[in-house]
């Protein structure tokens, strides 16, 4: 797993995104692609904050899906603009490639969302705790028996709270109110696409 980036002075985890959620233009309910996908590439940098190569088959469960939308929009630019224009034009060719990627590429957003909610809240709680409590409404689910115990493994091997969000920034209170913003911006995304992953104009 790639190693984490060192943050200097007062810098945060999220100063060194390309692009956070907050970022991200939705117009009604339309989800703009391009930015989409960069901020899914900073959020898989988070799981390298987790520091441990149990995390690796999560992280690549993102960045994977991430390539096969990601592909489908510089096949059909003028198609992709959003998700949702990229998602019908895939579908119109008898194709869902980057269909099923958006539907994955949102139950492990939602996993990753859930789990930082449920410890931003439950403050004495410890992070394989929420991380489980989150994998089991979320992942767990769809996952094979091959695929639980990898994900299982990356639970158990989670650090401690207190030393998850130091290595998010020395200003706690920087850290946290840039973890509100940025939580809150991608859940409200994921309302949108849960939505519409589970629409017809989205099945296959």
């Amino acid at each position: 797993m790639a190693s984490q980036q060192s943050l200097s002075g007062d810098a945060t985890f999220f100063d060194t995104m390309k692009r956070s959620y907050t970022d991200v233009p939705v117009e009604g309910e339309a989800i703009s692609t391009t930015e989409f996908l960069e901020a899914g590439e900073s959020l898989s940098k988070l799981f390298d904050v987790l520091g441990s190569v149990a995390f690796n088959p999560v992280k690549q469960d993102i960045t994977g899906n991430i390539k096969k939308i990601r592909d489908r929009q510089l096949a059909s630019p003028g198609d992709s603009g959003t998700l949702q224009s990229l998602v019908r034009s895939e579908l119109a060719t008898k194709k869902h490639v980057a269909t099923e990627g958006l539907l994955w590429l949102t139950r492990a957003l939602d996993f990753t969302a859930q789990a930082i909610r449920h410890n931003v809240t439950n403050t004495k709680d410890e992070l394989s705790t929420s991380f489980r409590a989150a994998y089991a409404t979320t992942l767990k689910p769809h996952h094979s028996f091959v695929v639980k115990p990898l994900f299982s493994a990356a639970m158990s091997a989670t650090p401690y709270r207190k030393d998850f969000f130091e290595k998010l920034g020395r200003d706690q209170q920087k850290v946290h109110e840039q973890l509100e913003a940025w939580l809150a911006a991608l859940e409200r995304i994921l309302v949108i696409l849960k939505a519409f992953t589970a629409s017809k104009e989205a099945k296959w």
